[in-house]
């Protein structure tokens, strides 16, 4: 359904450093820069990107808003969290664990990264 997802940043580098560190820790490589100063890290289910606001102004994160990405268990979950947590994110949410779902029973943990936006991990149980 997604072809890509993309946040801002005021720093590029700092969340390549947060995004590498968190992504990592799901197995992915490192995000790529291109010639234009954004980064990719490429999937084979779509493309997370990081980009300075292309209007010129601060960055800001979505209210309400949030990016989850896949993880493969509880502990490539807790994983995820504490990389972000040691690269710069910020806790949000509960703490990592079990949440009832509309389609079954799922283990997130959530974080804000350097530039506010709300993420989190998620790991189907059954």
């Amino acid at each position: 359904m997604f072809s890509h997802i993309m946040v801002g940043t005021d720093d590029i580098q700092r969340a390549k450093a947060f995004y590498d560190a968190v992504l990592g820790s799901l197995g992915h490589k490192p995000g790529v820069i291109d010639e234009k100063g954004r980064c990719f890290y490429f999937t084979k289910t779509g493309v997370f990107a990081i980009s300075k606001p292309i209007n010129g102004k601060s960055a800001c994160h979505a209210n309400g808003g949030t990016i989850g990405f896949t993880a493969n268990s509880k502990e490539e979950a807790d994983a995820w969290h504490l990389a972000g947590l040691e690269n710069g994110g910020v806790r949000c949410e509960d703490p990592p664990g079990m949440r009832d779902g509309v389609t079954g029973k799922y283990y997130l943990a959530y974080l804000r990264d350097p530039d506010g936006n709300k993420i989190c991990a998620l790991h189907q149980v059954g």
